[in-house]
């Protein structure tokens, strides 16, 4: 690769790609041109090409990988792009989002799924160890788990541990989360004594949540749910008075009880609800004798969990194109189970009223088919809004700080320039070479994930 590089001297406009990546360690291979055309006139102002302007014909660009185990870097930005999303919709004053939201009835909610079988259990939440499971509890396991115990997570009996019911409330985990804010409203309508239109036209329900996935291969959510007024998070109107913080504790518990739907499977007919164990706390001044958090200890800790996936509970980062090719020594037997049991359900000859699930394309996520950072329209700037405003930036464009738009000069030129692009996947990643010569220019070692062999690397570039 060095040789190529040097005999065309474009060994410098390389290293120029690779540290504009600002440390993107998979990043996507493009060939294609760009064409700037006077609209009026059809005068050509400038053109690009890969193929003449850079080394190998091939322009690099940031892989954007949320997944913090496929690239360090993209997924350092997609953390902090959500906490200023997470954020902006708690305290208000930025992005776009009135100031006055931080006066607005907001909790933080946490939403598990319920137990399919008992699992060995680790360390409590501060950390101290904790027996698995007491004697009188009548199971087996009565150790202490460390923290890095690989044994965490799985069942203490597998072939009693209801995979199925597993992956089917994996799999409607989504469908339950619709259902749970449709009850919300509802019960928040009814506790308000108005009907469900007349609610509506007053209180508006904004929500921002991020999946995690527990040890046990199950994800459960972590959510801001807050109260606007009619029109959002606008300054105007504010939530009416008796759209209380208590009066939205009160309803969050009691959608959750009343949540549910029904999956029938052959001839067996699954009930998937809530877990037991959730919790609902305040955020902000509102009931501190409750134990209500901060605004930036929230934002931070929704943030976290957006980066990570179904390899934190020993997972694949990857999706499965033949279950032939799992590899039982790369994942855990119960993680195996899983996607075995996916892999089973997805069988659309035998399973034909399962198959608007996909179970199959999603057996990498061990059933999980929805995204891991969503919210309501109106809670918040979007990810796309963040994203457009570091290109601005870094464009050189004038900016707004308080209406969160660009104040760009050239905006009768924009409208009068035409520009035509074509652009082509030519691949993604670093061979290890390039890797090792990456690493030299910015100074920083490959993780166990960037460090790809050379056979992946010719499945991608043959």
């Amino acid at each position: 690769m060095l040789a190529e590089l040097r005999e065309d001297n474009s060994l410098d406009r390389w290293i120029d790609q690779v540290r504009s990546l600002r440390g993107c360690t998979a990043p996507i291979h493009l060939a294609g041109e760009r064409c700037r055309v006077d609209a009026s006139t059809g005068e050509i102002l400038s053109t690009y090409s890969t193929e003449e302007n850079e080394p190998r014909g091939a322009l690099l660009v940031r892989c954007k990988n949320r997944r913090v185990s496929v690239c360090a870097s993209c997924s350092e930005e997609y953390r902090a792009d959500a906490y200023q999303l997470i954020k902006a919709g708690i305290t208000g004053g930025s992005k776009g989002v009135p100031s006055s939201v931080g006066v607005h009835p907001r909790v933080f909610v946490t939403l598990t799924a319920p137990s399919f079988g008992p699992v060995h259990r680790g360390p409590g939440k501060d950390g101290t160890t904790q027996p698995c499971h007491p004697r009188r509890s009548g199971l087996s396991c009565t150790k202490y788990h460390r923290s890095d115990d690989p044994l965490i997570g799985q069942p203490l009996d597998p072939e009693s541990y209801d995979y199925v019911q597993h992956v089917l409330w994996q799999a409607h985990s989504g469908e339950l989360w619709r259902r749970f804010i449709i009850h919300l409203r509802h019960h928040l309508a009814s506790a308000a004594g108005l009907t469900r239109t007349e609610f509506a036209q007053r209180v508006r329900v904004s929500y921002a949540k991020v999946a995690e996935f527990q040890a046990r291969g199950v994800v459960h959510f972590h959510a801001v749910i807050r109260l606007d007024g009619a029109r959002g998070p606008s300054s105007w109107p504010l939530p009416p008075v008796w759209a209380s913080l208590d009066m939205l504790i009160a309803a969050v518990h009691s959608a959750v009880r009343a949540t549910s739907l029904e999956v029938t499977v052959g001839d067996e007919c699954h009930r998937l609800a809530w877990g037991e164990q959730y919790d609902v706390r305040p955020i902000g001044e509102f009931g501190p004798e409750h134990g209500a958090l901060s605004d930036t200890a929230v934002a931070g800790y929704i943030a976290k969990y957006a980066t990570k996936a179904a390899e934190e509970a020993g997972g694949l980062d990857r999706r499965l194109t033949d279950i032939t090719h799992l590899d039982p020594e790369q994942v855990r037997p119960h993680v195996a189970r899983l996607i075995e049991t996916c892999w089973r359900l997805g069988n659309r000859h035998v399973y034909p009223e399962l198959e608007y699930l996909n179970l199959r394309k999603w057996a990498h996520m061990l059933g999980f088919r929805g995204h891991f950072l969503t919210k309501s329209r109106s809670y918040s700037t979007t990810l796309g809004a963040l994203r457009q405003a570091r290109a601005d930036y870094s464009a050189g464009y004038p900016w707004d700080p308080e209406t969160w738009t660009p104040t760009r000069q050239d905006d009768q030129d924009d409208e009068s320039t035409l520009v035509l692009s074509d652009w082509r996947y030519l691949g993604q990643g670093f061979t290890p070479g390039e890797l090792a010569l990456v690493c030299v220019i910015t100074g920083r070692s490959p993780t166990t994930k960037e460090a790809h062999d050379k056979e992946a690397h010719d499945e991608v570039f043959p």
